[in-house]
């Protein structure tokens, strides 16, 4: 007869991954966001970009918690070649801004109180109604695993948990919005000036992915200097540019010499310049600040880029 050998370590299965808090969260997120994505492909219905977009976002955030579950449950992320901790920060922060554009976007175009007419009728109201609903608990999960795994004063985390890290996360998903504002007939080509903005938001954008690509990697102590003074020097860098589009993009679009500093009357709802030039100048001054805040949180923080 064979013979076994009790697994050293203890039993294959990790059955913290599941029922210690953060385990909890993220089964909460596979539950949610299966629920989500069943019942708008089943009966709630989506259309247009926007209707793509929730989905997107739903199915991306579920494949990748089942991929961070499977992994914590069977211990395999060791044999990774990544920085574990870093990858996991750095999901959560994304998977909630994700689900919380979706979370916003679907119950706007989508979801009404009252019933469309036939063929869809009030069974598909119902449907958009449980998919918001479960849309906006999906959210809330992926924020609590952000809350629980977020690095603590004096707690040794990885970069990706601390606050400056999860603030990279939220600056390049604003760039993000800016380019989709960008490329939606902003008419950011008519100045050299406006161009220069361009240049600042690419070049920004580069740099946090880059960041963040080599903490996630595992990478950031091949550089040959130490990874922190670089940071704090790029985001020093990363908050002049920023106040330089601040000051240069409204200037070029709405002062009267240059552009419209009121909405033309006669612009066309959804495809309008002037409002995509809006958002662009919103969000510059959102991600100035979100760079100011990264700048003074990185004097008060130590790297530790193996966890």
């Amino acid at each position: 007869m064979g013979s076994t050998m009790e697994p050293p370590g203890g039993g294959y299965l990790h059955l913290g991954a599941v029922t210690s808090p953060v385990g909890t969260a993220r089964a909460l997120q596979l539950a949610f966001g299966c629920t989500t994505f069943s019942l708008v492909a089943h009966q709630g219905g989506f259309a247009g970009v926007q209707g793509t977009f929730c989905m997107a976002a739903w199915g991306f955030c579920f494949a990748l918690s089942v991929l961070v579950v499977a992994c914590e449950l069977t211990r395999l992320h060791s044999c990774l070649r990544l920085s574990w901790g870093n990858f996991t920060a750095a999901f959560a922060m994304l998977a909630t801004l994700l689900s919380a554009t979706a979370a916003v976007i679907y119950p706007l175009y989508f979801t009404r109180l009252e019933c469309p007419p036939e063929p869809e009728g009030c069974t598909a109201r119902d449907f958009r109604l449980a998919a918001s609903v479960f849309a906006g608990l999906l959210f809330l999960a992926y924020a609590t695993e952000v809350a629980l795994t977020r690095a603590r004063p004096g707690q040794v985390a990885s970069y990706m948990a601390t606050v400056s890290g999860l603030l990279k996360i939220v600056q390049a998903f604003v760039a993000c919005i800016i380019f989709g504002a960008l490329v939606h007939d902003s008419r950011y080509g008519r100045y050299m000036a406006t161009q220069w903005c361009v240049a600042v938001y690419s070049l920004c954008f580069l740099a946090t992915v880059a960041v963040v690509a080599l903490s996630v990697m595992g990478h950031t102590g091949n550089l040959g200097c130490p990874f922190d003074r670089v940071v704090v020097m790029y985001t020093f860098l990363a908050v002049l540019l920023y106040l330089s589009a601040a000051v240069i993009w409204p200037v070029f679009c709405f002062d009267p010499k240059y552009g419209e500093p009121r909405r033309p009357p006669d612009c066309p709802t959804g495809s309008c310049p002037w409002d995509s030039q809006l958002v662009v100048a919103t969000f510059t001054y959102v991600n100035l600040l979100l760079y100011v805040a990264d700048l003074a949180y990185s004097q008060r923080i130590r790297f530790v880029p193996t966890l």
